[in-house]
């Protein structure tokens, strides 16, 4: 009869029960103050007690191995458990099976029942390894095995079986829990079954209660990258909550790698918050621990261009990380979106169909086919990848946006707020499903729904100039010039510090121009217009219009008719523009008409008038200023027909400063 082993707590990881190191000395992982021998050997070496089963042979080893790790000859079950863990290794599942069968009969182990449960789960026979470690009394107070049996249930989607196993709160949650160090430096099981509960949450759409299990999984154990990954890629946590979350973190689990772990979870935060913090760490990941070549720290460089909207590096550096490892989808959402943004068509395409072959069941692959189709415009096709991509996981916040912009491209806004607000509750730390929200309910004129969704999204970031700019879109029209002209110049503010496209300048200075024609200030709004039509390199009829207006209103006639007919001459089906056409002719034929009147009524001595000789040289000279005719008061009380007639544009639908509202909602997009 083969006396039972220990069974692992709660503070300690699988890592407490492998046969590899079972009878090591108890403080193994702790880093010795002075340089030590290899613990592990490669696999296959003379050296390497993995092989040498005989311990009491001490031929086949160096003398120090031997002085320093005295051995004892290995029973006949801890021979069995390491050829059935070297099948495991090997994925040889049915010599494992085997074997590992043989060794529970003789020994009856929970942490046996526990290897032979991972040989089950591993060759996919989840319904047989939760049938096993939940057999007996004693495999269920076993905490390895109620963890993989609930695990288990988790890969067969029975989301209540599996909390009914692990608990809706952590059984061992007592204030010291979180300073409790373990000896064999594996990740705690209390912090793995924490994370388990997250997963069911988060499945359960009940992404509080996920949000929370995962924040307690990091803090029981640092080392539970798994669960840390969850809340950062799903963007659980606002900004401010990631970067006050990490201070809280127990970094001494990781030993003498604590400062290693603390600038690897740095990198990964946030990149709309602190980015000298997030610079200090990449450049001490760099020069101190060699790790500038690393796909990750490239990855949270890309991240950092992205949100930057320098979507030219950013892509430079995503093609960097693939040359190396093709198939990393860590990096997909970025890539993608670069290539879209830069209409990279062609890479598009090639990369949907790779991952259409290689990996047709990954819910990625359908989101690049949708981005694909939506990049040539094909809508509907879109949204049935968007759509896919869903179906094969529910949580995917990215196919879930894109699944909503395809109905807002067709201007289906009911369709596409109901898509976008499950985004938000998908990714309730990240300000784009909020700004779209608040986009849509603008273009259906819900000011103040748009106002406040725009609002929360700016809670979260407030250096995104797209934000900026739809909020200045409200304030217009609601008639607060003020905070419309402080959004905008926020918006230009931001913008200066990215690298943007140039639709984005267009519009924030557009918009800007509206806000100064609306407020009478003339010669500023002109500056914006003039700015809109020097960036752009090529002339819009709405820029052209407006800037139209703004001299009409100024009294500049010819110039408003030359303006004008160059709108007209780009899109002759400009309503706008026609009208307005249409009413500077009329107020210059007016004008006119009131100077000869003018002039006849004075009969004037033009030549006299006009010009005299120098008497030196008999040049002609104009007069001075004082000695100009002066018109009569008729002209000057006539030239107020000018506002008169731009305050009339105000009114009426069929007048022409209804391109207020129609540029703008252009310009909010």
């Amino acid at each position: 009869m083969v006396v039972n082993q220990k069974t692992p707590s709660q503070h300690n990881s699988t890592l407490y029960i492998s046969p590899l190191i079972n009878n090591r000395r108890q403080d193994v992982f702790i880093t010795p103050p002075n340089p030590a021998p290899n613990l592990f050997h490669t696999p296959g070496s003379d050296t390497s007690s993995f092989y040498n089963l005989d311990r009491t042979s001490a031929n086949n080893q160096s003398t120090h191995n031997a002085s320093n790790y005295p051995s004892e000859p290995l029973t006949r079950a801890e021979k069995l458990r390491l050829w059935r863990h070297d099948a495991l290794m090997q994925h040889h599942y049915k010599n494992a099976e085997y074997i590992g069968d043989k060794v529970l009969s003789l020994t009856n182990d929970p942490n046996d029942a526990f290897w032979l449960g991972q040989v089950y789960f591993n060759s996919g026979n989840y319904l047989r390894a939760k049938q096993l470690l939940t057999s007996k009394p004693e495999y269920e107070k076993s905490v390895s095995c109620r963890y993989l049996a609930a695990y288990s249930l988790i890969k067969l989607e029975l989301w209540d079986d599996a909390l009914d196993l692990i608990g809706e709160t952590n059984p061992f949650h007592k204030d010291d829990n979180y300073q409790v160090r373990n000896a064999d430096g594996g990740i705690k099981l209390e912090a793995s079954m924490c994370y388990l509960r997250g997963l069911i949450y988060a499945n359960q759409n009940n992404f509080e209660k996920a949000k929370e299990s995962y924040k307690e999984a990091v803090l029981v154990d640092v080392k539970c990258f798994e669960a840390f990954n969850e809340l950062i890629s799903n963007d659980f946590m606002t900004p401010s909550e990631e970067w006050e979350f990490i201070t809280t973190l127990n970094y001494r689990d990781a030993d003498d790698n604590d400062e290693l772990i603390k600038l690897l979870y740095t990198s990964r935060l946030s990149k709309y918050l602190n980015i000298l913090k997030f610079e200090e760490a990449e450049s001490i990941l760099k020069e101190e621990y060699r790790l500038g070549e690393n796909s990750d720290i490239l990855l949270s460089r890309a991240d950092f261009l992205y949100i930057q909207c320098n979507f030219d590096e950013c892509l430079t550096i995503c093609e960097k990380i693939l040359s190396k490892d093709q198939y990393n989808f860590n990096l997909m959402p970025n890539y993608l979106s670069c290539l879209y943004e830069l209409g990279g068509k062609n890479k598009l395409f090639l990369k949907a169909h790779q991952l259409a072959e290689n990996h047709p069941t990954n819910p990625m692959t359908w989101l690049a086919i949708g981005i694909y189709y939506l990049s040539i415009n094909k809508v509907i096709e879109a949204r049935k990848f968007f759509s896919k991509a869903t179906l094969l996981n529910p949580n995917f916040g990215q196919a879930w946006i894109g699944f909503a912009h395809t109905f807002a491209a067709e201007g289906e806004h009911e369709q596409a707020i109901s898509a976008y607000a499950f985004a938000t509750r998908l990714f309730p730390g990240t300000h784009l499903p909020n700004l779209f929200l608040g986009m849509q309910h603008l273009q259906m004129n819900n000011l103040n729904l748009a106002e406040e969704y725009l609002l929360a999204s700016y809670q979260i970031c407030n250096s995104d100039p797209l934000l900026l700019n739809e909020l200045g879109v409200i304030y217009f029209h609601k008639e607060s010039l003020m905070k419309a002209e402080m959004f905008f110049q926020e918006a230009l503010g931001a913008a200066k510090y990215l690298n943007s496209d140039l639709k984005t300048w267009i519009s924030i200075h557009a918009n800007l121009g509206h806000v100064y024609r609306r407020g009478n200030q003339l010669y500023r709004a002109l500056e914006c217009f003039n700015q809109v039509l020097k960036i752009s390199h090529k002339n819009d009829s709405n820029i052209l219009s407006a800037t139209g207006l703004i001299y009409l209103k100024l009294g500049n006639f010819f110039k408003a008719i030359d303006i004008l007919h160059d709108a007209l001459a780009i899109s002759p089906n400009d309503s706008v523009a026609s009208d307005l056409l249409k009413r500077a002719l009329e107020a210059n034929k007016d004008k006119n008409e009131i100077f000869m009147k003018s002039i006849e009524s004075q009969e004037l001595n033009l030549p006299t008038l006009q010009y005299r000789k120098h008497k030196s040289n008999n040049i002609l000279e104009p007069l001075e200023q004082e000695e100009q005719p002066i018109l009569n008061s008729s002209f000057i009380a006539n030239s107020d027909e000018v506002s008169t007639l731009a305050n009339e544009l105000k009114r009426g639908e069929e007048t022409s400063d209804d391109d207020d509202g129609e540029i703008m909602d252009i310009e909010s997009d």
